[in-house]
């Protein structure tokens, strides 16, 4: 045996000796480093994270100029923000640690059987969409359509599912999802107030409390009055009423006829406003059949698991009359510049970030990851297939109805789908005990008398015998459909009453055709193929950081002990989750240094308004409810307007300097000019400029000394982690887009979180709920809800949570330092063909993202910005985005999850484009008829037997040479006509299409 007792790198050799004493010398490699570490567990994960390889960062900042990451960002971040210590975090666990330690978390959720309903029903997932579309990177990781010559796919899919939603509710348009029903119940009554400008809203006390909770918010953010109470007993004659929402079956279960009030609240210019279950209008009647005017609620039972709360995608239809004030995204039917059928986001104009304060809604992050898994699961299963599991749900209600009523329990609806409302002969304190004892979950109504049953798609008929135990039933469910007189269980039936549904829906081919696995998985394939996703080159979208989602953080997100849990479950039965929360607060504030976390915004809009929210609290809570002024300089995020408008602010900006700095005489004037009414500043850090500006503590000093808060938008915190904190410089409150920073992916726009971190004096005003407080400590809250769960979308939290402990403390900062080594490298490759438009006036460098002023083009060449984003797709590369912060500019974000090859890659697409440029304006090409303008190229136009265009096929589609057929993305139709899309706008499926007969 022998030990090491020397070693000698240079002499390429190491000295051993034995116990003996006696000597060799055994050659050794140069890179061999012989010590204790050697024999140590390593962490590789923040190694996998980040692109650049380490010889790859010393060329790169060789480029720059500097020798070090630390040299790079001490020039980049000032000095008086910058954070000297280390974060107090646990050290890095590696992947496969990781996977254990979350395993064991999960395992602390007690997974029972749940019947609590409230717009929450556990569902069977098909395997397959779990495995294609939820597992599936091709489709987690795409971004928002908004190039949508690469993204036919998803808007495919997202027309589907306006289709299929419209069908059901029989209302004539419908959009691509919205947060939640609880938001989506809000947007519609705010759409109610915008169409007649009243002030009062009429909410019926058998809507589900989360909703109503969440409209209350929302109300009285906006000044809105809402009154709730029996829907029948409504007097809308004083014509005062801006809009009445009911919910149709009600939380309690009832079915209940609304036409009576429908017709009363019209004839005195009230909206109509219905929450709605989609699986029960197979078999009711839709909301149209009562006329009113808008249908919203959830698709999470089509095919999406309970995740404790989220994601779920709520829906939103409405009519005609009412399309452009409809709230979120939308997809239209268009054509394309060779005249075929395309897809798009139709009327974008309505977005926030071009209206700012005057849009019609602030949400940026639709749930369209989940909206399409319901769009699939409505493929798939087909209009007979969805009837079919609608009437078993139905059926086994009516038998559960009949045995309880048998054996002398008190049911309270007369007609229902699949929710009763029961007095138990026993006793609910009895209830209670047997069904803790079954492990099964019931809902206990207030009045301590009354107990809910929902039953869902994964009831089956041991189930209803164990509820008939206890109920204190003797019945079996084989022997009541043996009773002779069992036609008594099904006289009950909706279907056998004038709720029936008479109408077809879901009639288009694309829902009657991919029934077998086969079919459904070569459908959703094809769609797939349509996209450019990050599994098939960078996104740089500047402001939208789309960074590496690792398989080992989305892996959890799939346990069934996090999936399977019912968001209204005692607290004990979710202590896992519990624990996930507790460490994920705890490592966010030792990021961010705030003193707690909300995780229920579930989008980072969402948290822009639930920070706003929490602002205003606080004034209120000081007296100081007149102060409703909000600062926003002209360099913040664009949905910041938005969400203060929504939050019942005024907004006043600020101006900026040509260097992209805030002007600090004009903030300071606008501080004093509103010294009393001032509420807060907004401001985004680094600014959405790509600058890190050196006066940020300052601005915070002089907003407090005026008696205002500090909200950062918390889009580009990328480049903040590790190096500097808001809490440490001045901010009170910001949110966290952990679909950004913190690597939650983008699912092709949604689904996305945005917590809140605040100060301490901010944490009594985080949003609450009326069913489980979220607060930790359980305190009170004296914010309201501003989403349906509790947790937000709990369920995508373990994402971050795992991207945390694996990169540590200096996994993290090293993160940050790449980003921005990514961002200035790239803009010095690019510096002789393009100029970047704002870099700090001190360092002469950007943060994590850069704007490329592309406008002078417009002169020389006739190109627009555009122009190069549609040329990028020839290249295989989705745009940066377009036209914003700055008209006719192009902002790149890199992140650092991108290596050296890929962003060399991407500037050689750029530099290949401005020399395309050049020849447009030397007169080489044609002004009008060029690569650019006639990008993108699709395959059937270079393949095609004509080719007239006064460049090559080959330049046309393979513009360089890393550009080669087998790695070719082909754009699947030409240039998109939006103008069209527009002035016709169809948002359902259009006659079926050749591709449905493969």
């Amino acid at each position: 045996m022998y030990k090491i007792v020397t070693r000698s790198l240079n002499k390429r050799s190491i000295k051993l000796c034995n116990d003996k004493n006696s000597v060799r010398y055994i050659r050794v490699t140069h890179t061999l480093r012989v010590n204790a570490n050697l024999f140590m567990k390593k962490d590789e994960f923040c190694n996998r994270h980040i692109g650049p390889r380490d010889r790859d960062v010393i060329t790169m900042l060789d480029t720059l100029g500097m020798k070090s990451l630390d040299e790079l960002t001490n020039k980049a971040v000032p000095a008086k923000i910058r954070l000297n210590n280390a974060l107090d975090m646990d050290e890095p666990v590696g992947e496969y640690d990781l996977i254990n330690k979350i395993t064991k978390i999960a395992e602390k959720n007690q997974i029972w059987r749940s019947y609590i309903g409230m717009g929450y029903h556990n569902c069977c997932v098909p395997h397959a969409l779990m495995r294609n579309i939820f597992e599936n990177p091709g489709w987690t990781t795409s971004y928002t359509p908004y190039q949508p010559e690469i993204a036919q796919g998803r808007l495919e899919s997202f027309l589907n599912y306006q289709t299929m939603v419209s069908d059901l509710t029989c209302l004539d348009v419908s959009n691509a999802s919205l947060l939640d029903e609880g938001t989506a119940a809000a947007e519609a009554l705010s759409l109610c107030y915008r169409q007649n400008k009243r002030k009062k809203m009429l909410l019926s006390d058998k809507l589900h409390p989360q909703t109503i909770s969440v409209v209350q918010t929302r109300s009285r953010s906006l000044g809105l009055e809402t009154e709730v109470g029996n829907v029948f007993g409504f007097d809308f004659s004083n014509h005062d009423i801006a809009g009445v929402l009911f919910q149709y079956p009600d939380t309690e279960g009832n079915v209940l006829d609304f036409t009576k009030l429908v017709e009363d609240a019209h004839e005195n210019g009230t909206l109509v406003c219905c929450a709605t279950d989609l699986l029960s209008l197979t078999l009711l009647h839709p909301p149209s059949d009562f006329g009113v005017d808008i249908a919203i609620g959830t698709s999470q039972r089509f095919g999406v698991p309970l995740g404790y709360g989220g994601p779920h995608a709520g829906f939103f239809a409405c009519n005609q009359s009412l399309v452009r004030l409809m709230p979120g995204r939308m997809v239209g039917v268009t054509r394309d510049a060779a005249g075929r059928d395309g897809y798009r986001l139709a009327l974008q104009t309505r977005e926030q970030h071009i209206r700012r304060d005057k849009a019609t809604s602030n949400i940026c992050t639709a749930q369209a990851l989940l909206a399409n898994m319901s769009a699939m699961f409505a493929v798939y299963h087909g209009p007979q297939g969805l009837k079919d599991i609608a009437t078993r749900i139905h059926n086994l209600a009516l038998v559960l109805n009949y045995g309880l009523q048998e054996d002398g329990n008190q049911q309270a609806n007369k007609l229902f789908f699949d929710t009763l409302k029961v007095y138990p002969r026993i006793g609910v304190e009895e209830v209670k005990n047997r069904a803790k004892e079954k492990k099964i979950n019931l809902r206990y109504y207030d009045d301590q008398e009354t107990v809910g049953i929902s039953l869902d798609e994964t009831v089956t008929e041991n189930d209803i015998n164990d509820l008939f135990y206890i109920f204190g039933s003797s019945h079996r469910v084989e022997d009541l459909l043996k009773s002779p007189d069992n036609s008594r269980i099904t006289n009950a039936s909706i279907c056998k009453t004038t709720f029936k549904r008479t109408s077809p829906f879901l009639t288009h081919p694309v829902f009657n055709s991919h029934h077998s696995e086969n079919r459904i998985v070569r459908y959703m394939k094809i769609l797939e193929n349509k996209d450019i996703s990050l599994v098939h080159s960078m996104i740089p979208l500047g402001s939208c950081t789309m960074k590496l989602n690792a398989t080992t953080e989305m892996m959890p997100c799939s346990f069934k002990h996090f999936t399977d849990i019912h968001p209204f479950v005692p607290a004990e039965q979710a202590l896992g989750y519990k624990q996930l929360f507790e460490e994920l607060e705890k490592d966010l504030c030792a990021i961010t240094g705030f003193d707690n976390i909300s995780f229920q915004p579930n989008s980072g809009a969402q948290g822009e308004y639930a920070g706003l929210r929490a602002i205003q609290c606080y004034q209120e809570a000081q007296g100081d409810s007149h102060k409703t002024i909000c600062l926003i300089p002209v360099s913040a995020h664009g949905t910041n307007p938005a969400s203060a408008q929504m939050a019942g602010m005024k907004v006043e900006a600020v101006k900026v300097k040509q260097d992209g700095s805030i002007d600090m005489d004009d903030l300071k004037g606008k501080a004093e000019k509103f010294s009393n009414n001032l509420s807060c500043l907004m401001i985004t850090y680094p600014s959405t400029f790509g600058v890190y500006e050196e006066t940020i503590a300052d601005v915070c000093d002089i907003i407090h000394k005026h008696g205002g808060q500090v909200y950062l938008d918390g889009a580009n915190m990328n480049a903040q982690v590790g190096l500097c904190r808001p809490g440490d410089y001045g901010c009170d409150v910001s949110h966290l887009n952990l679909h950004k920073t913190f690597c939650i992916p983008h699912g092709g726009g949604g689904p996305g979180m945005g917590p809140i971190g605040v100060k301490s004096h901010l944490a009594a005003f985080l949003p609450g709920h009326p069913v489980i407080n979220p607060l930790s400590g359980n305190q009170p809250s004296n914010g309201g809800a501003v989403s349906a769960g509790p947790y937000g979308s709990a369920a995508i939290l373990p994402i971050s949570w795992a991207y945390i402990k694996m990169m540590g403390a200096r996994g993290l900062r090293k993160a940050t330092q790449v980003a921005i080594l990514n961002a200035n490298y790239m803009s010095k490759v690019l510096e002789p063909f393009y100029i970047t438009l704002f870099k700090s006036p001190t360092s002469g460098l950007c943060a994590h993202e850069f704007i490329l002023d592309v406008r002078e083009f417009k002169k020389t060449a006739h190109v627009e910005a555009h122009d190069i984003a549609k040329r990028l797709m020839d290249y295989g590369f989705h745009a940066p985005t377009m036209s914003w912060p700055v008209a006719g500019t192009l902002m790149i974000e890199p992140t650092e999850s991108e290596d050296k090859q890929e962003l060399d890659r991407f500037c050689d697409a750029m530099i290949s484009i401005r020399q395309e440029i050049k020849d447009i304006e030397e007169g080489k090409m044609d002004i009008r008829i060029n690569p650019l303008k006639m990008a993108p190229h699709t395959q059937e136009q270079v393949t095609s037997s004509s080719w007239e265009r006064p460049y090559s096929r080959e330049q046309a589609a393979f513009p360089a040479p890393f550009v080669r057929p087998e790695v070719k993305v082909w754009p699947t139709v030409a240039r998109i006509d939006d103008i069209y899309g527009d002035k016709h706008l169809v948002c359902t499926c259009p006659p079926i299409l050749d591709e449905y007969s493969y």
